[in-house]
């Protein structure tokens, strides 16, 4: 009887195993996908200041608090923005340092 349980035991163990590995392989293949979609930023240098640019095909929740964060961290002074969320992330600022 011991040794049925023990076969039991490591049975519902390995399938436990095997459901956390399912999940690590979905988790990676979303994070994988994300990873291949980084926003594309252009940074050019104008006359009145700094143009910049964040483009994502994807949106992405907290991309413009994180945005906002750097610019400050910068002490850049965003004179003129415009943002659109809906569908992908679009950010153009014109700041000046």
């Amino acid at each position: 009887k011991e040794d049925t349980s023990i076969i039991i035991d490591a049975s519902k163990y390995i399938e436990e195993l095997k459901q956390k590995i399912d999940i690590l392989n979905q988790d990676i293949a979303r994070s994988s996908s994300y990873q291949n979609s980084w926003p594309m930023v252009t940074v050019e240098t104008l006359e009145k200041g700094i143009q910049v640019n964040v483009y994502s095909e994807r949106s992405c929740p907290g991309l413009l608090v994180f945005v906002l964060k750097v610019f400050e961290e910068l002490s850049l002074n965003v004179l003129e923005a415009r943002v659109s969320c809906t569908g992908s992330f679009q950010l153009e600022a014109l700041g000046v340092e």
